[in-house]
């Protein structure tokens, strides 16, 4: 993007930028505008229920919504033929030159969130995926659960001094972490409203008693799906737990409520603040760091309320970013074994788990990239495209200003994929919305491919920005209360929120994202 200027000239200039917080602000805000208008702004005309307008395409939220009109195909090809262009081939695992295991186990709690596309677990009676189960907000419902019900299973609820506003917990190894959400082999009753773990059915066998006992009652039913999402998941628990102890503290008068209520809004903006200062400007490749500037949204055409895209739910499908083998407390073990299984985390305790996923690449995504035992995963999601009936991936290039691909070469320099994608599609422009996105080489400076950055970017701004708690009227520090206002304007990234929460030396290892900061082993 800014190849034009000379590299001395651009560190000069932004040098010169990021010193006024006055005109930071303004090409921040000029940035983020110039993202998010790269599509139309919600209200989408379009939902999955129908291939047409109509009241409930406009309305019913159960149906995920669109960003362009239904597209019907008959001339796909077989699923079996587009399978190899996913699976990794029998080579040396290609890694992500950008990015360490924290970045896709950060991506994976934050999409669990919102990217709730229905199944057979999540509704066996109606199994659409068309529909999803969202709440279509940033809100933390992986910690805070996804109803009013779920959250009062997950509060301590109490009144008694040194107790109010906690999430439930247990302490193990020294250590705060979730409760457990099996009691003698059965779901704790107490927790009984909460979504069951995805997979549990898969782990009904004798053998996985062990397995079951360690799984966290929490709000998502994603979350204990690898103990890297359960490591964040707890790191936000006890950021909640912690908050809410200053709170009770300083603020003598209040209740149980309003102190679980007000380190809610602050645990959920901090949140907010990391995903786009932390993960989103990892993301970038843009020179310049992006703030989370909530004023940019207050007068914004597209500040509209949240609604999630068939397509954000596809595109964020980054399996491939998960290595063959995955280190805990210096061993590394063959990543399926590691499925559901919270001891990795306990056992070696919250700072080393942090320490483990930041000193490890991510493997890369892109064609070749998916383990087997995933493959599956990625035919569900073509035929989900398929069900949805999603335009093409040359239209959706279109859509976001990128042009579409004149040649398959153009959408990948991988001649075997090239081959694979010639083989199945008559034409550049019939090639399907999902498998396009991930044939795509990487953006230099990025993780991703070029229209998943862009769909990326484009949501990431316009979902986030716009949470009512950074609205203009609601964004003041009575919402937060003194201590959160400030404690929000001092927090930027994931180790910020650790230092807080761990005991040993933070800084013998990088907490980050980034490969190039980090101790590789």
């Amino acid at each position: 993007m800014f190849s034009f200027i000379p590299g001395w000239l651009l560190k000069l200039l932004i040098r010169i930028v990021e010193a006024s917080d006055t005109l930071s602000r303004l090409v921040n805000r000029i940035a983020i505008n110039a993202i998010v208008k790269r599509s139309r702004s919600r209200p989408h005309a379009h939902s999955t229920v129908h291939a047409y307008t109509s009241w409930t395409a406009l309305t019913d939220k159960e149906w995920s919504a669109r960003h362009l009109p239904a597209a019907p195909r008959d001339d796909l090809p077989p699923l079996d033929d587009l399978l190899p262009l996913f699976g990794r081939r029998d080579e040396p695992q290609r890694y992500c030159p950008k990015s360490t295991c924290l970045f896709p186990a950060f991506a994976q709690y934050l999409t669990d969130g919102f990217l709730r596309t229905e199944t057979d677990e999540t509704n066996e009676a109606r199994n659409d995926v068309r529909r999803n189960t969202s709440n279509h907000e940033i809100d933390l419902c992986t910690l805070y659960g996804r109803t009013a019900e779920q959250t009062r299973a997950l509060r301590l609820s109490s009144e008694a001094e040194g107790e109010k506003g906690r999430l439930k917990s247990q302490i193990l190894n020294g250590e705060e972490y979730p409760p457990f959400l099996f009691r003698d082999d059965r779901i704790d009753p107490q927790f009984a409203v909460l979504d069951p773990p995805l997979g549990l059915k898969n782990k009904q066998d004798p053998a996985f008693a062990g397995l079951r006992s360690r799984l966290f009652a929490v709000g998502g039913d994603r979350v204990n799906s690898t103990p890297q999402v359960s490591m964040i998941n707890t790191l936000f628990l006890r950021e909640h737990n912690r908050i809410a102890g200053v709170l009770e503290t300083q603020n003598k008068g209040w209740d149980d409520t309003r102190v679980f209520e007000t380190a809610r809004n602050i645990v959920i903006v901090l949140f907010i603040k990391i995903v786009v200062e932390d993960y989103i400007n990892h993301i970038s490749p843009a020179p310049f760091r992006l703030r989370a500037d909530p004023s940019v949204a207050w007068k914004a055409t597209w500040n509209k309320p949240n609604w999630i895209t068939t397509e954000f739910s596809l595109l964020y499908r980054w399996h491939g970013l998960i290595p063959d083998t995955i280190a805990w407390d210096d061993k590394r073990w063959p990543v399926g074994e590691t499925f559901m299984e919270n001891s990795y985390l306990i056992d070696g305790g919250l700072l080393q788990g942090f320490r483990d996923m930041s000193s490890q690449r991510a493997s890369a995504l892109g064609p070749f990239g998916t383990p087997h035992p995933l493959l599956r995963v990625e035919q569900a999601s073509i035929e989900q495209g398929r069900v949805c009936e999603l335009a093409s991936y040359s239209e959706y290039r279109k859509y976001v200003g990128l042009p579409p691909p004149g040649r398959f070469e153009d959408i990948t320099s991988d001649p075997d994929a090239v081959k694979i994608l010639q083989d199945c599609y008559k034409k550049p422009g019939d090639v399907e919305f999902f498998v396009g996105l991930f044939a795509e080489d990487l953006v230099d400076n990025s993780p991703l491919p070029e229209l998943i950055l862009r769909m990326v970017a484009i949501d990431a701004f316009s979902q986030a920005l716009t949470n009512p708690l950074l609205s203009e009227h609601v964004f003041k520090w009575q919402t937060f209360s003194e201590y959160g206002w400030k404690l929000i304007d001092q927090t930027s990234t994931l180790r910020d929120v650790l230092a807080r929460n761990t005991a040993g030396d933070i800084d013998a290892t990088p907490i980050t994202m980034s490969a190039r900061e980090a101790k590789l082993i």
